[in-house]
């Protein structure tokens, strides 16, 4: 009894060491740029948020890598971020772009990515023309293969019914 104690706390020593280990680089994750959405089509509006610049913080954003010129980050009314918004040039070329924005007070400088595409990834793809399933489908119903199901559907439970009326009499099958 007493190996299996020292391996379960052997275990949870290191579970426990590995979380001291990871959780400030975890913290570290929140203090960059948040592009919202992370994939936009020319034209499309596009907001980021921050909370590196503490409560109340304001921020410069600079989208210029894309086209977009300069922007301004304002307090949001979530506890110490600062939100702002700008426009991708109908004009801007597909690619990722570098996101900056720089706080007000002592000046952190916080990026984040942009990915410019062509087609939309929240575009939701409508299926066109009929399904290839065989016999029966999208396309509407046909008598002569309605007919034809019907008719096989009633030869199997005539059959069916015959080979359980012949067993419960015993006649053998």
């Amino acid at each position: 009894m007493r190996p299996t104690s020292r391996l379960l706390t052997g275990s949870a020593l290191a579970v426990a060491a590995a979380g001291l280990v990871c959780a400030p680089a975890y913290a570290g994750d929140t203090d960059g740029l948040e592009v919202f959405p992370s994939s936009v089509v020319p034209g499309g509006q596009v907001t980021v948020n921050t909370a590196a610049c503490g409560d109340g913080g304001t921020a410069a954003g600079d989208a210029s890598a894309v086209g977009a010129g300069t922007f301004t980050l304002a307090p949001s009314t979530h506890e110490g971020d600062a939100i702002g918004q700008f426009q991708v040039p109908p004009s801007a070329q597909p690619g990722t772009y570098e996101i900056v924005a720089t706080c007000a007070e002592g000046g952190r400088r916080v990026t984040g990515d942009l990915v410019v595409t062509l087609t939309s990834q929240r575009q939701s793809v409508h299926p066109r023309g009929s399904v290839k399933t065989g016999v029966g489908g999208a396309l509407g119903p046909d008598p002569v293969q309605t007919a034809a199901g019907v008719a096989a559907l009633a030869v199997a439970a005539a059959g069916g019914t015959w080979l359980l009326h012949r067993r419960a009499r015993g006649d053998g099958i």
